[in-house]
């Protein structure tokens, strides 16, 4: 593995957190549950919420389904393991590996949070499609922003408490683009300044992978 191509050991590391995760499934139920009860009893406080609650609720509910699924993929690498990877891959084909799955498990858990939001809470939607585009995008830019603050808090001893101090100030003008841009698919007045929000929040995950990329080979050197 170590003197293989730098895709393939990517790909490697991206099947062998998949295969951990279907045989072990703890966290997968565990964000499962959390999802269906939390929906669950914002129905039962308050029925079915006008559009724009509805909206800010979901994103809320998606930003502790990538705390608890996304944020977790280092906390459960001993520095025993790091090591042995360290001796392995490179640094970039492991970092690539842990974006790569944590886009797909947060994608998979966006499509449960939006299906159990429109079974618990009603359809507010009007454009569905378009909501569905921005709950795919908005997932991906989440779950990179918080693998970056979980590799660094990883290095760090594990500390938890850096990553949530990093994560608010980070993660809030995320979320807030991603409210505002989603509000469009409850109306259906056209809105000229989505192509700009847009390209902003693809620039923002470009500069994401980009600063998690060139950051991590030194961090893992530690």
């Amino acid at each position: 593995m170590k003197k293989s191509h730098p895709v393939h050991q990517t790909f490697t590391l991206v099947k062998k957190d998949l295969t951990l995760e279907l045989r072990q499934q703890y966290a997968f139920y565990g964000v499962l549950l959390y999802i269906v009860s939390t929906v669950f009893v914002i129905n039962l406080m308050m029925g079915r919420p006008e559009d724009k609650v509805w909206n800010a609720l979901f994103w809320v509910i998606q930003l502790f389904v990538a705390v608890n699924a996304v944020a977790k993929s280092f906390m459960q690498e001993s520095r025993g393991r790091l090591l042995y990877f360290y001796s392995l891959v490179n640094p970039r084909c492991f970092i690539a590996a842990k974006l790569i799955y944590n886009v797909i498990l947060m994608t998979l858990m966006s499509i449960i949070a939006l299906v159990c939001s429109i079974a618990f809470l009603g359809n507010p939607i009007i454009n569905p499609f378009y909501f569905i585009g921005m709950v795919l995008l908005g997932g991906t830019s989440i779950s990179l922003l918080f693998t970056m603050l979980a590799a660094i808090a990883a290095q760090a001893n594990h500390n938890a408490a850096l990553m949530a101090v990093m994560g608010f100030p980070l993660i809030m003008p995320v979320l807030m683009l991603l409210a505002n841009i989603s509000l469009s698919a409850f109306v259906t007045v056209y809105q000229p300044e989505l192509p700009k929000m847009f390209l902003l929040l693809g620039g923002m995950d470009i500069l994401v992978i980009a600063l998690t990329m060139i950051l991590f080979p030194f961090l893992w050197k530690d």
